[in-house]
């Protein structure tokens, strides 16, 4: 089974949002407009973010030992929770403000075009890092809609990517609408409701991907179609009679899991210690990224 790169789409976004980042900065200072500087904050905080993934991509590579038994896996999950928690606080809660503040205090915006043309270049960059993510994605997608993959993935620094790439690309579109109605109208008003747009944008993909990660965090099974395949590898072991339960927990790229099950008729304990080693391997060999497989054979449930 093909492995997405978690990695490698962060250093497609990370590169991205810096310097869309600078770009917006300078763009905001020189133009003065509120919807540009809600989007360089929003690419400054989406930086920081990507540092903050693969500071958690790197803790959870940590060996097990004897404080985590299991290793340190699911620590991507808290940093992917913190990252969602930047999102809402620093990008769309401040951007929201800052609209409410601009409509209070309208200012008109200077030199517009530089802030198209830096838009336009932050929708070509953004782009191309969603298209790095995609990539990816398509890896482990399997035939789903984008929606359920979300929904079913249990790599949370890929949500992560995703959902702040997505909500980039949004954000770009709605500043690039509103600075071209405030051009065209000259009224300010269009570039702090746009602000505002931007933030609000911002808070719905951060809850969103906050409630997906929460749910890792509480500990989460392997993906549905990656259950199915386990349990039909384990009917199709000759030494198997019937699987009993079947219990998994993913730690961020490692995998646990329990089985009961019913085996064979066996004529020594020799032989059925033999034969759950043997089914062992084979299920190890199939899913190498499970680490621990803890294996009950019973006569019934």
């Amino acid at each position: 089974m093909s492995q997405a790169n978690s990695v490698k789409s962060i250093i497609f976004a990370l590169t991205a949002n810096f310097l869309i980042a600078i770009a917006k900065f300078t763009a905001a200072y020189i133009t003065k407009s509120g919807s540009m500087l809600a989007e360089a904050i929003h690419s400054l905080v989406d930086t920081s973010n990507q540092l903050l993934l693969l500071l958690g991509l790197n803790r959870s590579k940590q060996p097990a030992s004897e404080e985590h038994p299991l290793g340190q896996g699911k620590s991507i999950y808290f940093w992917s929770f913190i990252v969602a928690l930047i999102l809402f606080s620093l990008g769309g809660v401040y951007a929201i403000y800052e609209g409410i503040h601009k409509l209070e205090s309208p200012q008109p915006i200077e030199a517009p075009f530089i802030a198209i043309g830096v838009l336009l270049f932050s929708i070509v960059a953004e782009g191309f890092s969603l298209w790095g993510c995609i990539r990816e994605v398509n890896k482990v997608r399997v035939g789903r809609s984008f929606i359920q993959w979300f929904k079913d993935s249990r790599q949370s620094e890929l949500l992560v990517v995703f959902g702040e790439d997505v909500a980039a690309l949004f954000g770009l579109v709605f500043a690039l609408i509103a600075i071209a109605l405030t051009m065209i109208t000259g009224d300010p008003i269009f570039d702090a409701i746009g602000t505002i747009v931007i933030g609000s944008l911002l808070v719905f993909i951060a809850i969103f991907l906050g409630k997906e990660v929460k749910a890792l965090l509480i500990g989460q099974g392997v993906e549905p179609h990656i259950k199915k395949q386990m349990l039909q590898q384990l009917m199709q072991q000759k030494t198997i009679d019937k699987v009993f339960n079947f219990l998994s927990l993913q730690m961020g790229d490692d995998v646990m899991v329990a089985v009961k099950v019913k085996m064979t008729e066996n004529v020594s304990a020799s032989q059925l210690i033999d034969d759950i080693n043997a089914c062992e391997s084979e299920f190890k060999q199939a899913y190498p990224q499970v680490k621990w497989l803890f294996f009950e054979p019973d006569h019934r449930d």
